[in-house]
């Protein structure tokens, strides 16, 4: 049987980010797509950073500060991603090992590993959910 790659799992069709995008913007789109994960990228389509669910929350204004959401959305449009990212992230290619991208999100407590070719260029992520349904597939087929 041949080896299981990142790219037999990995999500192709990624939602990515400009690092000059905004914060109410990230958070919109993370919640009506219920990402967790957001790739940015730069205008050539490589890598440069990562935002999270996290990342977001930890950028947002308390509601414990008496602002109406309008003020709080408002307040935060001049928070851009490029402040909020993590730009020193972990990479996979379509050829890793499937078990190697697995153990290193186990390894470092990652959710998620962008998928990137030779030049950089972002062509996928993989995250815990796509092993999920992977093993869900394995065991299926010996049920």
């Amino acid at each position: 049987m041949p080896p299981v790659l990142v790219k037999h799992l990995m999500t192709e069709k990624v939602v990515t980010f400009f690092a000059e995008q905004t914060l109410p913007l990230a958070e919109d789109v993370m919640r009506i797509h219920r990402f967790r994960h957001l790739p940015v990228i730069d205008n050539d389509g490589r890598l440069v950073g990562l935002v999270t669910q996290r990342d977001l929350l930890r950028g947002q204004i308390s509601i414990l500060t008496g602002l109406t959401e309008e003020q709080r959305r408002a307040r935060q449009e001049d928070v851009h991603i490029q402040t909020l990212m993590a730009r020193d992230v972990w990479t996979v290619t379509p050829d890793t090992l499937a078990s190697h991208a697995a153990q290193t999100l186990i390894d470092h407590k990652f959710s998620c590993l962008p998928v990137v070719d030779d030049d950089g260029k972002l062509c996928g992520i993989v995250t815990e959910r796509d092993f999920l349904r992977f093993a869900l597939r394995a065991l299926e087929m010996h049920d």
